[in-house]
């Protein structure tokens, strides 16, 4: 794997990959991070002078589902992210070493890269009973997560457990599982929230520190605004059906079967905000609605205790949102006629003007006729 002191082209070429498929790599990574056209040489010259960033990886209370969508990474592969362009010096799920030296590891980097390591967490910390809901090397996680985290130049909180507690903190929370941005009160944290994350979406704010050496810009919530700006409802490709008010009523009528809008079956896209509907998932091929399931919110704060997923929002006020096709179908039509009469008004006043401003061929003088 090299050294951390290595920078990512460094690695690569010493494994044999062409400049060509580099800056290939570059382009697609910044395109992903939706960069512009000056991404791809800011990625190339930041992977080719930066030295590798060390990061440690914890677990908490978790499921380990941000880790399986992080190895299925495309763009970047997630082989290029953990081999080369970072420096992954700990994580208890895909690192060899384990026991006592896994626990030296930790105080290792934490000595030899202060203030200059990632710390990425996926899961949250249970507070009740000191913390003895979560063992991690014979101590509570919770009390190795505030050692890592002082010396660390940020936190990156990986998933909605990590985010926001997900399940583990919902009602009735008997293990007190609590956010990470409650525990760690003096460093930044980045919060990454979905359950999972999206692969590219979790590559990409590791890149986007590599290249750039600063956080990404992010939301008031604490999230990466170039991945949790938009809701998935405004970019979502059933959104015509919810504006014509044409939805699915039940599972598998007609109305589903055409793709209609999802919402009366409990999609919460309109109050979601997540990348789902632009980057999806599975290297681009799809995502939970356009499989024919409403977005459950997942990537929200408390999304466990708001009621069933299949519960209908009730809080959205619409233009059409009650209204069948044939209702809007109808009002539409109506200003559409209003707008047609206005124009038609218009036009024939200009075309008088421009009639009185013809010129006579005989005198030279307008005469108000047509030429």
């Amino acid at each position: 794997m090299g050294t951390a002191t290595e920078t990512f082209y460094e690695v690569i070429r010493r494994q044999g990959i062409t400049r060509r498929s580099f800056i290939k790599f570059c382009s697609l990574t910044a395109t992903s991070l939706g960069l512009g056209s000056m991404g791809a040489s800011q990625i190339a010259q930041a992977l080719e002078s930066k030295p590798r960033v060390p990061v440690i990886w914890m677990h908490g209370l978790e499921c380990t589902c941000c880790s399986e969508s992080f190895i299925r990474s495309a763009h970047p592969l997630v082989k290029d992210v953990v081999l080369s362009m970072i420096s992954l010096d700990y994580d208890d799920t895909l690192m060899a070493a384990a026991g006592h030296q896994a626990e030296a590891i930790l105080e290792e980097t934490r000595k030899k890269h202060k203030g200059q390591y990632v710390l990425a967490v996926e899961g949250n910390p249970p507070l009740n009973e000191d913390g003895m809901f979560c063992i991690d090397g014979g101590r509570p996680f919770v009390e190795k997560l505030k050692e890592m985290a002082e010396d660390a130049m940020a936190v990156v909180a990986w998933g909605s457990c990590a985010s926001w507690g997900c399940v583990q903190a919902a009602k009735p929370n008997p293990t007190q599982a609590t956010p990470i941005d409650k525990v760690i009160r003096n460093k930044p944290v980045i919060k990454v929230p979905g359950c999972p994350p999206i692969a590219e979406v979790m590559t990409g704010v590791i890149t986007y520190i590599i290249t750039f050496g600063r956080l990404p810009e992010l939301d008031r919530q604490g999230r990466p605004k170039m991945f949790y700006s938009q809701r998935i409802h405004d970019k979502c490709y059933r959104r015509p059906h919810f504006d014509a008010g044409q939805f699915v009523e039940e599972w598998d009528d007609d109305a589903a079967r055409k793709g209609y809008c999802l919402y009366k079956m409990g999609c919460k896209g309109p109050t979601t905000y997540n990348a789902c509907s632009t980057v999806r998932w599975n290297g681009g091929v799809s995502f939970p609605i356009q499989s024919g399931h409403g977005c459950i919110g997942c990537s929200e704060d408390g999304f466990w205790d708001k009621g069933s997923f299949y519960e209908r929002l009730t809080t959205i006020q619409q233009f059409g949102i009650e209204a069948n096709a044939d209702k809007i179908g109808a009002t539409v039509a109506g200003a559409v006629g209003v707008a047609i009469a206005a124009h038609a008004a218009v036009t024939t006043v200009r075309n008088l003007a421009r009639r009185k401003e013809v010129p006579d061929s005989s005198n030279g003088k307008s005469n108000g006729k047509s030429a």
